[in-house]
């Protein structure tokens, strides 16, 4: 099952997608949250729900990728994995490391699949990385590795945008990774019954060229282990979001940075694609709001 969050007059509704078409949810099954987390989190009731919508013909149409939004919409949490391919460890020159390196981006990274990504104004450093990442479905604290598929809703594919100058100040990544709309999800949320996480081809393309090419079954530490290790230090919440790392390739290795103009596409093969066109942020103005009210 593949669900996803669709933007329409009415808002933001939960799809389901089909092949070539969509699903909305709110008209094909009105009872389902607006939600395509809520309605994983449902479990077997809420599959079978989207299973009726879907045989119902009820809500659908053709899919357009431009009207899709991130499949999560506001995690409690989005957690991150560096240095977790074997690839992309021996080219910055490091030893495997013992244990995952663990870093967040803020939800305001939280952007949609083909949305435009930013070129911030005070750098020209921004960077790609294709990243497999997981959706938690259950509330979780101290699970085992042998237990951790319990807690996943499913799978999507990440850029893990990165203004590398700023990841490298100060002696720690997260403002680096936490600019405005760099953190694209999507295309939709694919349940864990229809793959294998650890043996998925995942690759960057930028302008045609295939810039990072490896497959699942290269990471150092498997979702398993991420899962079992992060819940070891906090509890886990239905919603969050876990980029689980990239492969070498990327362009700080090369000093290749993005540009406006420049498209990027991730692809994780059993998932799909995110496309993203790489354009200038407007020049910069100073902005305060009002007080809030009380």
């Amino acid at each position: 099952m593949k669900l996803a969050s669709l933007r329409t007059d009415a808002g933001i509704v939960a799809a389901a997608v089909v092949d070539d078409e969509v699903v909305d949810l709110s008209v094909a099954a009105p009872e389902l949250p607006n939600d395509a987390v809520a309605i994983l989190i449902s479990g077997e009731a809420g599959a079978e729900a989207v299973a009726r919508a879907i045989a119902s013909g009820k809500g659908r149409r053709p899919l357009n990728l431009s009207e899709l939004e991130s499949p999560v919409q506001n995690p409690q949490k989005f957690i991150a994995v560096g240095r977790n391919y074997l690839e992309h460890v021996k080219e910055i020159g490091e030893e495997l490391p013992k244990d995952p390196t663990v870093f967040s981006k803020w939800n305001n990274t939280i952007a949609a699949p083909y949305a435009d990504v930013q070129v911030p104004a005070v750098s020209d450093r921004l960077d790609f990385e294709c990243e497999l990442g997981v959706v938690i479905g259950r509330r979780a604290r101290h699970v085992s590795e042998a237990n951790a598929p319990l807690v996943i809703a499913g799978y999507v594919c990440i850029n893990d945008y990165s203004v590398r100058d700023y990841q490298m100040m100060g002696g720690q990544w997260v403002l680096g990774k936490s600019f405005d709309g760099h953190g694209v999800v999507g295309p939709w949320i694919v349940t864990p019954d229809e793959l294998d996480p650890h043996n998925l081809p995942i690759r960057t393309i930028v302008n045609g060229e295939t810039r990072q090419s490896s497959n699942t079954k290269n990471l150092i530490f498997t979702v398993e282990r991420l899962i079992a290790h992060l819940s070891g230090a906090m509890t886990l919440e239905p919603g969050d979001l876990i980029a689980t790392g990239t492969p070498g390739g990327v362009g700080v290795m090369e000093n290749r940075y993005l540009a406006a103009g420049d498209l990027v596409r991730v692809e994780i093969d059993g998932i799909g694609a995110i496309e993203n066109r790489i354009v200038a942020e407007p020049t910069p103005v100073e902005f305060i709001g009002e007080p809030a009210a009380l």
